[in-house]
């Protein structure tokens, strides 16, 4: 039998947050911890501190892995999309790059924000880089 006794008051700092709430909060762009501030304060600047719950949000390291995961998701998107146009609809190579760079680009601009909130707030909910209460 497992006793629990010997937890501390700060094992509770250390508790699971749960990933799929905070997750789901950073792609909408607001706060992991209370879910109404804002993340950021631009279009890609994460803000220092949450402007409603004052959580810190200067610890991410969120750098390239937005990024990565938008071409990722982009081209694994558009690529079959291309692939399907040309074939059943056979547009002019004009039309067609038109319309895949326009679609390219915008998805691109919709999705990097949203995952890098999600990452911040992935980052935040399993206590990565400085979101743990220990100092570093």
């Amino acid at each position: 039998m497992l006793d629990d006794s010997h937890q501390s008051t700060p094992e509770s700092d250390q508790s699971e947050r749960p990933w799929k709430p905070a997750v789901l909060r950073g792609w909408q762009g607001h706060c992991p911890n209370c879910g109404t501030g804002a993340i950021f304060s631009g279009y890609l600047k994460v803000n220092a501190t949450c402007p409603n719950c004052n959580e810190a949000l200067h610890h991410h390291r969120a750098d390239d892995g937005p990024a990565y995961m938008t071409i990722l998701i982009v081209g694994h998107v558009m690529a079959p999309l291309f692939l399907f146009v040309f074939t059943h609809y056979r547009p002019t190579p004009l039309v067609l790059a038109t319309i895949f760079s326009v679609g390219t680009v915008v998805l691109s601009l919709y999705l990097l924000p949203r995952l890098k909130g999600a990452l911040v707030a992935l980052q935040w909910a399993k206590r990565m880089h400085g979101f743990s209460p220990e100092p570093a």
